[in-house]
């Protein structure tokens, strides 16, 4: 018996592809994510049947819930950024001076060190850190307030102590950004426009 890795389903004119992704849970479980990608977790052992039972059954509550996620993302305000395609060499150079002047301001009152900047055009991230200190920042952040570019900043530098997002990051974050929660909610209301 071949194992579906995909579910396609039909209303009006349009259709939807569900990822299927077993695992050990118990329950069936819908998520939408921001990409506007529909996962279907399901137990190991789930039949095709009660899978298809659950399909038929749940199939409208699916629609609406992947139809909100997609209304959500629409109505979050684009970053104003220009195309990265359209920038001169010359703003390039002051996208990278910015958030680079900000890494470097705070990795010195933070204590820590890092490896490599790199500014670029990521679909889906503000910012991420990798196990060896590198650090890769969205160009965009550059045309959000610069509150919220320091709170990036400081979120990727503190993985720097912390690669998790434990309550001993968040405590950090906030030693060195008291209202990031404020701000992370702001950012929540930008879409990387690509």
């Amino acid at each position: 018996m071949s194992i579906q890795t995909e579910i396609k389903l039909q209303k009006d004119n349009q259709t939807m592809t569900l990822r299927v992704i077993r695992s050990a849970r118990k329950t069936i479980g819908l998520q939408v994510k921001e990409d506007g990608e529909v996962l279907l977790r399901i137990p190991n052992r789930l039949s095709a049947r009660v899978l298809q039972d659950f399909l038929n059954r749940e199939q409208s509550w699916i629609w609406q819930k992947a139809e909100q996620m997609q209304s959500r993302i629409k109505q979050r305000e684009a970053t104003g950024a220009t195309p990265v395609g359209q920038l001169s060499q010359e703003e390039l150079e002051k996208i990278k001076e910015k958030i680079g002047s900000r890494v470097r301001y705070y990795s010195k009152i933070m204590g820590v060190t890092v490896g490599r900047i790199t500014i670029r055009n990521q679909k889906t991230r503000w910012g991420s850190c990798s196990s060896k200190g590198n650090l890769n920042f969205n160009y965009q952040l550059y045309y959000l307030p610069d509150e919220l570019l320091d709170y990036v900043v400081i979120h990727e530098l503190v993985h720097r102590r912390h690669m998790n997002h434990s309550a001993d990051f968040w405590a950090e974050v906030e030693k060195y950004c008291p209202d990031y929660k404020i701000y992370r909610k702001q950012l929540n209301e930008y879409r990387l426009t690509v």
